[in-house]
């Protein structure tokens, strides 16, 4: 499978039928844009309650969603900053194609993309076209959220 630079996403077991991802080769983990982030325990095993934005610039759309804990780690971001964050296992479908993934939850407000698929997602599944964007389609996101 070969994708663009960008591409559009779900995130099934989390109820997410359409996020925009950066295809990030130079992050190690994949990371989700999350807020009001909630650890519990739930029949002896942990979990975490968040919510998601999963459209850019729309507050209106709010996603909630529930995971067990996979882990927590320390992530370093962009700018070198370590965080403490929990890791999820997730199914990630990309066009035709779904496989789980690890992912990090974080506030990624101040950032132009709502989830970032790094490169541990793509191991032995992906290659990446870094001047091609939306490679396996453009979804109607905005109808899918019912906004239109």
């Amino acid at each position: 499978m070969t994708l663009g630079w960008r591409e559009w996403c779900a995130l099934p077991e989390l109820g997410i039928p359409a996020i925009k991802a950066k295809v990030d080769t130079g992050a190690k983990t994949s990371a989700l844009h999350t807020f009001g982030v909630e650890p519990f325990s739930q029949n002896g095993v942990d979990c975490v309650r968040f919510r998601v934005h999963p459209l850019q610039r729309n507050e209106q759309v709010v996603c909630e969603c529930v995971a067990p804990v996979k882990d927590e780690r320390v992530v370093s971001d962009s700018g070198g900053h370590r965080e403490l964050r929990y890791i999820i296992e997730t199914t990630v479908s990309i066009g035709d194609k779904s496989w789980p993934i690890e992912m990090s939850l974080t506030n990624r407000d101040t950032m132009r993309f709502r989830m970032l698929l790094g490169r541990r997602a793509m191991e032995e599944k992906v290659l990446v076209d870094p001047v091609a964007s939306y490679l396996t389609g453009r979804k109607k996101a905005r109808r899918m959220y019912g906004l239109v």
